[in-house]
């Protein structure tokens, strides 16, 4: 078959010297013995032609076949000619030239250009180091995304061999040697690196490779002499498979329901180990990662012995069914805890308080004079301002944490409340009983709306303490004085 193009410009020659309207005529191949009447026939299947008439014939010696010249009534398009007719004899098939099918100039020189170049052994990448483009963009667009992409052609390699935070060393020798990474922790690092890095996969091998050394190396080693082209996650897969654990995923499962929260440990703390046992269950194929939050809950309530208080107020087992996440237990517990030290925290301001009640009562008693007014009128500065400290650290804490009203409620009247030591002795008077956010009487901290009032609670606080130690000091000297002499 000869080259379309030649048969088009064949066409179009054709149809100038014949005075034919090039959208309306068609060039039909036939064998050489074929009849005007049988291409007329064949031609008037086609529909979309109309009807049809013969204006020309002739011999073509390169398809050693006719080329016969058609007129045709509608108006042609490539779109709705076929690229073939069957003969009225249904035994062959005839090409069909048609000028919408003239290559454009631009589609005639590429067609040109690769002959030649294909004549001369070259490709289109050698006429670029040839022809360089040039540095003219011809719109501002056009001008940032060249320069956009000549900017990532030259950072690219400095990325690939840049500076970057290499791996520690492994070995795989049993015990540990100094300067090396267990076998997990350097697993998490050489997986984050993997994940995180933007390099080629054969960087990412080359960083692995360096990283390694005596037994590891030699299976790395191993790996890719029989296949070459392994990529770095499978260089793990292998490192883990030689050296690490042989536990199923159903024998880590099982260890993980027997995890239980040890003497001394937060909660918090547990939850994390659980979290770190889970993971490898998961990653071995014990446990599918959609159940993943129900069974670390349903082991942190069976296995956190000494939370049992803990986990009751945070209504963790009311949540079976719906879970929460790990960063969002982990949240939870955690707020829960620092509320549970705000509370000892309280507690020990509470023994403070008593305990500065009590020293100068007992000091008095032994080493001040008879004549107590003097010391009635002296307040102990040093006890004050610890107490001072106390209630603001206390109060900060208390904006930061929102607490039930009634555990509010109960700590204001547990501090407010007299002494457990002098309950007949403490004044009665209702200076002591105020708010400790506003320092209003006549109500408590989980019924204030009133804007907070630091320095007249702590002035309070201070008065109410100085009138508890002089009255204490005053009762102690007064009878001394009165004692009669043996």
């Amino acid at each position: 078959m000869a080259d379309q193009t030649e048969l088009v410009t064949t066409l179009q020659g054709w149809c100038r010297g014949e005075g034919l309207d090039e959208a309306h005529a068609l060039l039909v191949i036939v064998p050489e013995d074929t009849d005007i009447s049988e291409v007329e026939d064949a031609l008037q299947t086609v529909k979309c032609l109309g009807r049809v008439r013969v204006r020309g014939r002739t011999f073509n010696s390169k398809l050693s076949s006719l080329m016969v010249l058609c007129e045709c009534r509608e108006c042609l398009t490539a779109a709705h000619v076929p690229a073939e007719v069957k003969s009225s004899r249904g035994l062959e098939r005839w090409p069909i030239v048609t000028m919408s099918e003239t290559p454009s100039s631009a589609t005639q020189f590429s067609q040109k250009l690769l002959n030649l170049l294909k004549t001369e052994g070259k490709t289109i990448e050698d006429l670029h180091t040839v022809f360089p483009q040039p540095n003219c963009p011809t719109s501002p667009t056009e001008s940032i995304l060249r320069a956009v992409a000549d900017l990532l052609d030259k950072t690219r390699p400095q990325h690939e061999g840049g500076s970057y935070r290499r791996l520690r060393l492994f070995s795989g020798v049993l015990p540990t040697p100094a300067g090396e990474e267990q076998l997990e922790h350097w697993l998490e690092q050489a997986r984050l690196m993997i994940e995180e890095s933007n390099s080629s996969d054969k960087e990412k091998r080359r960083r692995l490779m360096e990283s390694l050394k005596g037994p590891a190396l030699e299976i790395v080693k191993t790996v890719r002499a029989t296949a070459p082209d392994i990529s770095a996650e499978e260089c793990l897969d292998a490192l883990e498979s030689a050296f690490g654990t042989a536990e199923s995923g159903d024998d880590l499962y099982f260890a993980f329901r027997l995890m239980q929260q040890e003497p001394g440990e937060k909660i918090s703390d547990f939850l994390r180990r659980l979290e770190h046992s889970l993971v490898k269950v998961v990653q071995r194929g014990g446990l599918p990662a959609s159940c993943a939050d129900k069974a670390r809950l349903e082991q942190l309530l069976r296995g956190a012995v000494n939370s049992d208080l803990m986990l009751l107020h945070l209504r963790l087992r009311e949540r079976k069914m719906e879970p929460p996440s790990f960063l969002e237990l982990l949240k939870e517990i955690r707020m829960e805890e620092e509320y549970e030290n705000l509370k000892r925290e309280i507690k020990e301001l509470k023994s403070m308080v008593s305990a500065v009640v009590i020293k100068p009562a007992q000091t008095s008693a032994d080493q001040v004079p008879v004549n107590g007014s003097h010391h009635c009128e002296k307040p102990h500065d040093s006890e004050s301002m610890a107490l001072q400290k106390q209630v603001t650290r206390l109060q900060h804490k208390f904006e930061k944490r929102t607490v039930e009203p009634g555990s509010l409620a109960s700590v204001s009247k547990v501090e407010a409340s007299k002494p457990a030591s002098f309950p007949k002795e403490a004044p009665k008077n209702a200076e002591q009983h105020f708010c400790y956010r506003c320092g209003e009487d006549g109500h408590f901290v989980a019924k204030c709306r009133n804007r907070e009032n630091q320095a007249k609670v702590i002035r309070k606080l201070i008065h109410a303490l100085r009138s508890v130690n002089g009255n204490w000091l005053c009762k102690m000297a007064r009878p001394r004085s009165f004692d009669p002499v043996p």
